[in-house]
């Protein structure tokens, strides 16, 4: 087996090993990473910046003697940043704006010795479940073309699925680690809130609804990383205490009898797709053949919880507008975003301060009431999005919703009421896709998108587990019985099957 071979069917684990037993070299891996990545780029369209040159001189300079010395990896272009790598975050407020020095997240992957190959797309500001922005152009599906990566860490996934690196950073703020998990048929894990550093250019994404992690091909991979990374920097705003065994330990171990509760119903009451609940169903089934107690449950959740998120949802889109013009020195112009982008902050400035900390206590009080549930189930299988991958372009703004939109960011958030909430309209649009995973956010608790399933037409469904807070330890041991016994990483992305 050549090492182009043998680079497209391994983990970074796996990588990681042939660097140490000194079979192949760091420089080696990176040139094989490059081949891949140029390969399918042209089909993918993925890339937000490039740094190959970078990545070959880090490759021939001592690497950190970290878990994952000389294994090639990506950086989403979003909340965590590289030292000469410009920043975009899938707009131009950003412009013109290269970080000084690494956020501490970028420092941890480089102290395990990871080598950047550069920073991945992401929809505009980071704001949809689909990748897909105006001005830097769309990820494409390397499972189907025509297909959305999901979002926001859809370049990542996208490249990860196509085996340009064997795993990449991802962030979650109401599922952006999941979403694309699941449309791209890889494992993608939200850790428990205040797990990962967020600063020191993030104090605390979206109200603490945001975290950094990654998604992978393997569950040891994901845990392996989350151990050389895991947390909280210095003046962060959670504590959270250590685990009592590494996270790759747990994965190693058996996860024991667990109370499982499954459901496929849409805490928002949108319809679900038969293959998502399919997925579910087959998932659970599993679950009771390798012995755990299985039943269908679910935690209630409060009539206006979707609501209460959109607040706090454009409340951080005008915050992020903020310090866009704090950073860079300029001030953000209509014509720099799309229309629904700037309505999102024109709204999000219109909240009063007691608006906004209502409606953050409110989501914590729901938090308490949903906590009550994992007090009787140890885990929770749910569909990861209601629908498998969708086409590009179906979750856009559509005929006068989106006429509307155009005219009221360009006369003012006033005006644009009295039409109605057409945004709101959107928005449902998008709680109809991704019904499932920004209540985890909120809650903090550590949850995943495992690839369990493929439709007839080969598009991935992913199945989402759910854990208490703070819990990855038994998530981890869990999620590598269900891979062992329904394994994935085998699966090469069919729209890409031509190449190598």
């Amino acid at each position: 087996m050549g090492l182009a071979e043998d680079y497209i069917t391994r983990d970074a684990t796996a990588l990681a090993d042939l660097v140490r037993h000194r079979q192949v070299s760091p420089a080696e891996l990176v040139e094989a990473a490059i081949a891949r990545l140029e390969q399918v780029e042209p089909k993918l369209a993925g890339m937000a910046e490039r740094t190959l040159e970078q990545a070959f001189r880090a490759a021939r300079e001592p690497l950190a003697d970290g878990p994952f010395a000389g294994v090639p990896f990506l950086l989403k272009d979003n909340m965590h940043v590289a030292a000469g790598i410009p920043y975009h975050n899938g707009s131009r407020i950003w412009r013109g704006w290269v970080p000084p020095r690494d956020s501490e997240m970028v420092r941890r992957f480089k102290a395990a010795g990871l080598i950047i190959l550069g920073s991945t797309k992401v929809p505009e500001l980071s704001l949809t479940p689909v990748t897909e922005p105006r001005h830097f152009g769309r990820a494409n599906n390397p499972w189907a073309l025509d297909r959305t990566t999901g979002g926001s860490s859809g370049g990542s996934s996208a490249h990860v699925a196509a085996r340009s690196v064997p795993m990449a950073h991802a962030t979650d703020g109401g599922g952006s680690i999941r979403i694309p998990a699941s449309c791209c048929g890889l494992f993608g894990l939200k850790p428990t809130r205040g797990r990962t550093p967020n600063g020191p250019y993030v104090g605390e994404g979206w109200h603490g609804a945001a975290i950094g992690h990654a998604v992978t091909r393997s569950v040891r991979d994901s845990a392996r990383l989350l151990d050389a990374i895991t947390g909280p920097d210095l003046g962060a705003p959670y504590g959270l205490a250590p685990p009592a065994r590494s996270f790759a330990e747990a994965a190693a171990g058996p996860p024991g009898r667990l109370r499982i509760a499954f459901s496929s119903l849409a805490p928002n009451g949108a319809p679900v797709d038969p293959e998502c609940r399919t997925a579910v169903e087959n998932a659970a089934k599993l679950c009771g053949e390798l012995g755990h107690h299985v039943e269908e449950a679910v935690p209630g959740v409060p009539e206006d919880y979707f609501s209460w998120f959109l607040i706090a949802f454009l409340a951080a889109v005008s915050q992020e507008f903020a310090f866009a013009e704090e950073m860079t020195g300029t001030r953000p112009r209509r014509s720099d975003v799309e229309e629904s982008t700037w309505l999102c902050r024109e709204l999000g400035r219109g909240f009063s301060a007691a608006e906004l900390s209502v409606t953050l206590e409110r989501l914590h009080r729901a938090t308490r009431q949903i906590a009550r549930f994992f007090e009787t189930y140890d885990l929770l299988l749910t569909p990861t999005l209601a629908r498998p991958p969708v086409r590009h372009g179906e979750l856009h703004p559509r005929g006068l919703e989106a006429a509307l939109q155009v005219l009221a960011a360009r006369l003012g958030v006033g005006r644009y009421l009295r039409y109605g909430s057409l945004l709101q309209q959107a928005a449902d649009r998008a709680f109809r896709f991704m019904p499932f995973s920004p209540i985890w956010n909120i809650t903090g608790q550590p949850a995943a998108s495992l690839p369990l399933h493929w439709t007839a037409d080969g598009l991935p469904v992913g199945v989402q587990v759910v854990a208490h807070f703070g819990q990855e330890e038994s998530f981890f041991s869990f999620a590598t019985q269900i891979e062992q016994a329904c394994p994935w990483s085998h699966r090469l992305p069919t729209a890409i099957a031509d190449i190598g």
